[in-house]
């Protein structure tokens, strides 16, 4: 049997089975062990932060809408680090890019592990613990984009969507294994011990773990794309600020875009555990199998819809999602509202089935709005931004409104009005595609809803 022969690049670049099979695997381990990092911090979020950062003189739900806002400083963090992982992977590579955010996120993770609570050191926790969800908020800011951009920039051609979804597919593995290693120790620790230093330990391992991720990250050349750009082009002088000057339409396309696929993931992990543990009276281990299970159904989802997004297009793949994510909006949290764990566990698993639809084709799609040059930065910011606005405040303005207004149905709204800014948006893509296009040959694939110009076994 001979073996299979390396692939020439579009663009000229020889890149052998070994060496994609290398990117794939550095791909996942990457974004999975970036997002168990990050989910961590949600997850603490709403089970823990509460009652050991904050003073206790607080109401639990003050406490919690403050363990809440230092979410939302991470996000408001997360294009700042787009920003300026964008400039160093534009300018310098993907690959470098990558490696300092996941130098930068094990850092910030083992400090949290470390950090003192209220009855320690006072008003310095919550502070301290707020910085340091920027550092992971930055971290996370730069590796999503490189991430996805090493996925699609070595996908063969017709298969961006299969290639991205690599990348995707890191954040219901990470959510997975955040939620497991919550569960892992609340089962084995007393509800005393967990809070005074169970809770410690996934901080502890998942610092040390994405410096595995780091080793293999070092072994990967950077993308054929950008080696071809760098070789024939000079460098931009300031990517983030270029892309903004040259593509403002297309960022503003992207945050629409991506808008109810955050806001209603972070509804559906962060806002409804904390919801149903507080006010529907479910066990915390409950509600952590739950999301696991709602994670296992993205991954699913990520799978088959970003393949399918190679043969009819990420436009009508991402359709479909935002119109299940609106008519799943009011069922949803009639089936939470139950306060059956079994009820409760289904509309979960629907509802993270729904946003995998959306989420898959993400990374293809962003990476085609783009130009090689800036690509980097234009994903980046436009990626998150959309998360500041949607995912960032979403628990926030869940827990907001349900102590307002007194019923779901309101949280329910919210994910409707998010849906329908992101329809807006999907009619505005083919306008803002009249803009010059990628250069390596990404306008080509089906961005818009063309079919794949490839032979049916292809994708």
């Amino acid at each position: 049997m001979s073996s299979t022969p390396p692939r020439r690049d579009p663009r000229g670049s020889t890149v052998s089975p070994r060496e994609l099979r290398r990117v794939r695997i550095a791909t996942l381990l990457g974004q999975s062990t970036e997002w168990y990092d990050f989910f961590l911090y949600t997850t603490a979020a709403a089970l823990v932060f509460p009652k050991v950062f904050f003073s206790p003189s607080f109401s639990p739900l003050v406490a919690t809408l403050s363990s809440f806002a230092t979410i939302a400083v991470g996000f408001v963090a997360r294009p700042v680090g787009g920003a300026l992982f964008g400039h160093l992977g534009d300018r310098h590579g993907r690959r470098r890019a990558l490696v300092v955010a996941l130098a930068l996120m094990a850092a910030a993770t083992f400090a949290i592990g470390v950090l003192p609570g209220f009855a320690t050191i006072g008003l310095a926790a919550p502070l301290l613990l707020s910085l340091l969800r920027i550092a992971q908020g930055l971290a996370l800011g730069g590796q999503w984009g490189g991430a996805v951009l090493l996925a699609t920039e070595y996908a063969p051609p017709g298969r961006r969507g299969a290639y991205g979804a690599w990348a995707q597919i890191g954040l219901p593995l990470g959510l997975i294994l955040s939620s497991g290693a919550f569960f892992l120790v609340a089962g084995t620790t007393s509800a005393e011990a967990f809070l005074d230093w169970g809770w410690r330990i996934p901080f502890l391992v998942g610092g040390a773990v994405v410096l595995v991720a780091l080793l293999v990250q070092l072994r990967i050349e950077d993308t054929p794309a950008f080696r071809d750009n760098a070789a024939t082009a000079r460098p931009r002088r300031s990517p983030v600020l270029q892309v903004i000057k040259d593509h403002p339409a297309r960022i503003l396309v992207t945050i629409g875009t991506f808008l109810v696929v955050g806001g209603s993931f972070y509804v559906y992990t962060t806002g409804t555990l904390a919801y149903a543990t507080q006010t529907l009276k479910l066990t915390r281990n409950t509600m952590l199998i739950a999301i696991m299970i709602g994670a296992a159904f993205m991954a699913v989802s990520i799978i088959v819809f970003s393949r399918l997004s190679d043969r009819i297009g990420r436009r009508p793949v991402f359709l479909i999602g935002v119109v299940a994510t609106v008519v799943w909006a009011f069922p949803y949290f009639m089936l939470v509202d139950t306060g059956n764990p079994v009820v409760v566990g289904a509309g979960i698993a629907v509802a993270m089935f729904v946003n995998g639809i959306m989420y898959g084709p993400t990374a293809a799609l962003f990476s085609e709005l783009f130009p090689v040059a800036v690509r980097y930065s234009g994903a980046s910011l436009g990626y998150q931004l959309s998360n500041v606005v949607g995912g960032g405040f979403a628990p926030l303005v869940m827990t907001s409104l349900l102590a307002s207004m007194g019923t779901s149905a309101s949280v329910s709204v919210y994910i409707v009005v998010m849906g329908l800014i992101t329809l807006g948006a999907l009619a505005a893509l083919r306008t803002s595609w009249t803009s010059p296009g990628a250069t390596d040959g990404a306008a080509a694939d089906p961005g818009l809803g063309e079919r794949a110009a490839t032979a049916p076994g292809t994708a």
